[in-house]
């Protein structure tokens, strides 16, 4: 008789699930007042989802903190809403056009609302105490976000300095901090794009619409396909026209880009996604365009 063994190991996405909450579980126990930052987009929906089920079924023990640029798509709020309004959290949202108002970043003309995040994003944490903000960044994004560690220190002046980190052996994480310090934690730092695709469709994760193939009123502007909005009007030599695209990724619909796509189902993006060469920033993002350290620049000034 043939004796057979229960096969106990766990798949890849079950692996990176239990990190990710065990990561939420190490913060909520260490750090005085930590927040979700959360874009309405497909990572930070995962981490909600991951956070949930982290916590369950008590409720999340932290609020989630929204930077609203004034230039978010409509589709992105009302899937955010939908969220808050069932897991019944608290929302916090750091308004750029407030933070203006009230002096704290200043709209010159030149520099980007994604840019005018970052000031934003550093008042609300000092002026809401938060010790730790969740972060969805992932290090197979951009270069800069290969270099964060889970978690990714900020100092006293919410400026990242990625040669002075501290090491993370054996994934034991030093969460010590001075006064007016705070922390960025990253659970899925360890995903790939297809890895959070995957988990969307396992889990059955409600995103925004944008996501998949639609017709949409676009126009080509720095070797990206931009929509044409009363946000974001065509300049002289530029043309929109009606095309079937979607977006990888969810920003400033002022920087932010669509690719030509006829994927309308999350197994038809996963197909997809598995044999794309380019990642979703280096792809959609203009805010990555404009130089070489981009991202790593205005990482270092506070940026998510």
């Amino acid at each position: 008789m043939t004796e057979t063994h229960a096969d106990y190991r766990l798949s890849q996405l079950d692996q990176l699930e239990a990190e990710s909450i065990h990561i939420f579980r190490e913060v909520a126990a260490e750090f005085e007042k930590p927040v979700l930052m959360f874009s309405g987009g497909k990572d930070s929906i995962v981490m909600l989802r991951l956070a949930e089920k982290a916590f369950y079924p008590a409720k999340i023990p932290f609020p989630i903190l929204q930077v609203d640029t004034g230039l978010d798509f409509p589709e992105v709020m009302e899937t955010r809403d939908r969220w808050v309004d069932r897991l019944g959290v608290q929302l916090v949202v750091a308004s750029i056009d407030d933070a203006i108002a009230k002096g704290v970043v200043t709209e010159d003309g030149k520099t980007s609302r994604n840019r005018l995040q970052i000031g934003t994003l550093l008042n609300a944490i000092e002026e809401n105490g938060f010790t730790a903000a969740f972060g969805g960044g992932r290090r197979d994004e951009e270069k800069a976000r290969a270099k964060e560690r889970v978690y990714s220190h900020r100092d006293e002046f919410g400026q990242w300095d990625p040669k002075n980190q501290r090491p993370e052996l054996w994934s034991l994480y030093n969460g010590r901090l001075h006064e007016g310090e705070h922390m960025r934690i990253f659970p899925i730092s360890n995903w790939t794009e297809l890895d959070v695709w995957s988990y969307i469709a396992r889990e059955g994760i409600e995103i925004p619409q944008i996501y998949f193939s639609h017709q949409r009123r676009v126009f080509e502007r720095g070797g990206m396909l931009m929509t044409e909005t009363p946000l974001n009007p065509c300049r002289e030599g530029e043309i929109a026209e009606e095309r079937t695209v979607r977006f990888r990724t969810c920003g400033d619909i002022t920087l932010t880009g669509c690719v030509e796509s006829t994927a309308s189902t999350v197994e038809e993006i996963i197909e997809e996604t598995a044999i794309s060469r380019v990642t979703e920033r280096g792809a959609t993002r203009g805010d990555d365009k404009f130089s070489e350290a981009a991202m790593e620049d205005r990482k270092k000034e506070g940026y998510f």
